[in-house]
């Protein structure tokens, strides 16, 4: 059975009452498949879901559904239950859940822990969540490089199990520095009384402070599976997964979505004051650079009413600088996202767009003159809607470029602020230019 069939066979049983039924499908789902339900029904019905769903899953589900909506199932439990759908979940997973809590409810929480849980926590809650420190997972298995294979292997046996994720044990001094990794096959494959430090791989972990998107680049870029975290004097901390690498990833991606469209984080069902209090915020600025670009057609009305054309063609010059620009805005967002774009290569870039500017508002130009021509029956319309197609284009890629690089140097993010500053220098320009052309060259 397919997500979407299931979720409908689920909404279908919650209707009638059937909650045998529901359990029995819910028997048969991935915690992360049920977040997914979850974050998909109105309230009403993912209240009525969330009871239904085991005891023994619900942290599961917790560390896997969207921050808003754990938000909202955490409201309505107590301290208590928080504590004991949390006390068998990864440390950095549940870490995450109570990092949504107000302070005085962790307190309480972690009050309702016993010693060796709360202080697991207290010591990743003292970071960031949004820091290699917040995202890391205490349950490591160190080892010293002096001693033997053989040695760790009996170790091994001794120790009965590892955390899950482990594909390398960490290797630290007598101060518990940390100086690399032994990978697990190692121990299976090299000779039993050679070293550690013979075998081990020597690298240098992650500081806790490393923001998060930067771990997710240095995991990228090395094909770690995991990596040690360290603190400023070099020792071991924790350790970093992959699978938490990649709920960074789908984060970060997420919110640059949300983003670039004036939007924070929301759950679909939230109320609707709520979320159109969130929204307004980026209406309100989008209606003032809408009066702008008004305001400067305003000022060619005489021109206008004299050319009714102009008024047919104008949309054509903004909208194709406005899609120029976004291509451009999304290239360079992307560079700065993935610390590919520096001082020493941004004027490259911009000279690069600028070009491509030039080169598509030649091709397109010569388009878009041809047709006006043809369709109004005059050639002068189609060589002023062609100049200043070719201008505004060039403008476009400039501050698709430009615009980015700026907001990041004063502290803005580029993908909430970008495309709305682009937009308007975009629909500016286009309209600006055009309309001024024809008023110099066409009206008498």
């Amino acid at each position: 059975m397919d997500t979407i069939t299931r979720q409908e066979s689920i909404l279908t049983a919650l209707s009638v009452e059937d909650f045998g039924q529901v359990r029995a499908l819910l028997g048969d789902m991935h915690p992360s498949e049920i977040a997914d339900l979850v974050e998909s029904l109105p309230p009403k019905d993912r209240e009525t879901l969330w009871d239904l769903i085991e005891p023994a899953l619900e942290g599961d589900v917790l560390s896997e559904v969207q921050d808003a909506v754990r938000a909202g199932l955490l409201e309505q439990m107590q301290p208590q239950e928080v504590a004991e759908v949390t006390k068998d979940l990864e440390t950095d997973d549940a870490a995450d859940i109570l990092q949504d809590l107000p302070e005085d409810v962790i307190n309480s929480v972690l009050a309702s822990m016993n010693a060796q849980n709360r202080e697991r926590l207290a010591s990743i809650l003292s970071y960031p969540e949004d820091q290699a420190g917040g995202l890391m997972n205490i349950d490591v298995v160190s080892i010293r490089a002096d001693v033997s294979l053989d040695v760790v292997s009996r170790y091994l046996r001794k120790l009965g199990e590892l955390p899950e994720q482990t594909d390398n044990l960490m290797v630290v001094d007598r101060e518990n520095r940390y100086l690399g990794v032994l990978p697990l096959a190692d121990i299976l494959t090299k000779k039993p009384h050679t070293s550690v430090g013979e075998n081990m791989i020597r690298e240098a972990g992650i500081t806790a402070d490393t923001p998060r998107y930067e771990v997710a680049r240095i995991f990228e870029q090395r094909d770690w599976f995991s990596a040690g975290v360290v603190d400023e004097e070099g020792k071991l901390l924790g350790r970093i997964t992959v699978d938490d690498v990649v709920d960074v990833i789908q984060k970060e991606a997420e919110q640059t979505v949300r983003s670039m469209a004036g939007l924070g984080e929301d759950d679909m069902f939230a109320p609707v004051l709520t979320t159109a209090k969130r929204r307004s915020i980026w209406l309100g600025i989008n209606l003032m650079t809408a009066f702008l670009a008004s305001w400067v057609i305003g000022r060619f009305s005489d021109t206008i009413e004299q050319l009714v054309a102009l008024a047919v063609l104008m949309p054509i010059v903004a909208s194709m600088g406005g899609v120029a620009g976004s291509q451009t805005l999304t290239i360079a967002i992307r560079g700065i996202a993935l610390g590919q774009i520096s001082k020493s290569n941004s004027r490259i870039l911009m000279m690069k767009e600028v070009a491509v500017g030039v080169f598509n508002g030649l091709i397109w130009a010569a388009v878009v003159a041809v047709v006006a021509g043809l369709w109004f029956g005059d050639s002068s319309i189609g060589y002023i809607i062609g100049l200043a197609m070719i201008i505004n284009l060039v403008i476009a890629a400039l501050a698709g470029a430009l615009i980015p690089l700026t907001l990041k140097r004063f502290g803005v993010d580029p993908a909430i602020a970008g495309g709305v500053i682009l937009t308007t220098v975009t629909d500016v320009v286009g309209f600006m230019t055009f309309l001024g052309l024809a008023t110099l060259f066409l009206v008498n």
